[in-house]
Order: structure tokens, then sequence, then C-alpha cells
């Protein structure tokens, strides 16, 4: 047995699947390069009346709040998420946890939102999920910071680790957004229901979206379980395991030029 196997079944994740044959992604995009954004901008981006309010008025701001988001680089991103009280979650956070990783990775995570370690810490999957998370990137050949970047989809912990709400995942989509916008990830791994929906932006089953290659504005999407799921439902992992499969031989295709249509 080698080193691969046996970590595999210390995760329980055997039995070994074989590879299925998918389509490929088309490459995405170059996006133009960020431009510092002005202290005015980002002020905007964060305050609370850059919230949409219900109206023409308040779409019309949180347009503007898009917009100003969207045009920020990685620093001036960095502050405005750390500053942000666009809704109720800023009240009681800890701080806000951006993102960490590759800034020009390959892989892309995105999770739902902070617990309460990494709350405390300010940087997503460091408790007992992000250890699982960690063993699963080891079970593919990555590792956390290399050539991985791992974000949520929303920035402040819900209390009590609640689902997001749809006010909040609405705040934190524009950087969310940016973040995608600057790393350009050959694939996207949405890791359980809530992160699907956001990036699908539609009401997913998880039966209905995984083992699947889906389009997310030009990048390529897999769908797998959250592992905070995975600790509580352990009789998945093997499906979790199929789905990494399947990812890493999306990105390997991807790599060597064979691009198809969605």
């Amino acid at each position: 047995m080698n080193d691969r196997e046996r970590m595999l079944r210390e995760l329980d994740l055997h039995p070994l699947w074989v590879l299925r044959d998918g389509q490929a992604m088309p490459l995405a995009p170059e996006v133009p390069a960020a431009v510092p954004a002005p202290a005015a901008m980002v002020r905007a981006a964060v305050l609370d009346e850059g919230v949409p309010p219900a109206g023409a008025d308040g779409a019309h701001s949180g347009e503007q709040r898009a917009q100003a988001i969207g045009a920020m680089d990685w620093p001036a991103l960095r502050d405005a998420v750390r500053q942000c009280s666009a809704c109720a979650l800023h009240a009681q956070r800890k701080q806000a946890v951006f993102g960490v990783g590759d800034e020009s990775a390959d892989w892309l995570f995105v999770g739902e939102g902070p617990g309460a370690e990494e709350d405390a810490r300010g940087e997503p999957f460091v408790g007992q999920a992000g250890r699982l998370l960690d063993n699963m990137l080891t079970a593919i050949g990555l590792a956390r910071g290399q050539d991985v970047y791992i974000a949520n989809v929303v920035k402040c912990r819900p209390p009590a680790n609640r689902v997001p709400e749809p006010l909040e995942v609405r705040c934190c989509e524009p950087f969310l957004e940016r973040q995608i916008a600057l790393i350009q990830p050959r694939l996207i791994v949405a890791l359980g229901k809530t992160a699907a929906e956001r990036l699908l932006r539609r009401e997913v089953t998880l039966a209905s979206v995984r083992g699947k290659v889906h389009d997310c504005n030009g990048i390529g999407m897999i769908v797998t379980y959250h592992p905070a799921y995975l600790l509580r439902n352990p009789v998945d992992k093997a499906k979790a395991w199929e789905d990494l499969c399947f990812a890493r031989d999306t990105v390997s295709r991807l790599k060597s030029g064979q691009v198809a249509s969605i």
C-alpha cells in the first residue's frame, strides 16, 4: 500500500474511484490589470449607505458600490473587507475573514462563511473542517497556499454558524466577484450548497450539480460537499473523493489545452 492509499484510508475516503471522462471547460478570458482604488471609492464600498435599500435609488447605490469594489487591487480590496459595515454581521465579528492563498492560483475553493475559530484567527478553514480540507487537498496533490486560494461567500461569521441570509450574501457578493476576477483560477470548487447557489445564481441540490463542470462567468466550476458536512456525514466522504478526482482531471485537461465547449 502506498502513502496515498494509507492517507485515504485514514480519511475514510476509500474506495478509490475510477475517473470518468468529462467535458473540459474553456479557459477564462484575461481581465485588465487592477487599478488602485481612490480612498473615496474604498469608503463608499464599506459604508452602510452603500447597501442598496428597496427602490431605484437603492439599486443605483448598490451598482456604484459594486463598481467601486470591481476597480480595487488586492490591498484596497483587503482594506475594504476589513472595514466593511454593509450588513449586520459586522457588528459581532472579531475580524473579517478575507481569504488566504496564492493570488494567481489555478484552484479556488469557496466555502460558506467563517466559523468561531476562523473569526478569531482571521483565516478561512482553520478549525476541524479546515484540517479535513487540508487533508482533501493533500489527497489530490495540492497544499494550502500553493496554487490554491481559499475564500468564503461571506467574510463575517453568521451567528451560531447559521446559513448566511440573502442580504448578507448580496453585500459580500462584490468582494468574492473581485477576488475571482483578480485570481482568474482555472477551476473553482464550490464547497457545499450555499457556495454552489451563490456561484450558480440559482437554487440547487448537491445531487443535481455534482459530477459536472459548470460555467461561472467563463471559469469552470465543480461542486462538492463542505468539509463540515463530511464531518457530520462521513459516509459521503467517498463521494467527495470522486468529486476531487473529477476536479483534478478537469484541471489537468485544461492545462494540456484540451478545451471544449460547455
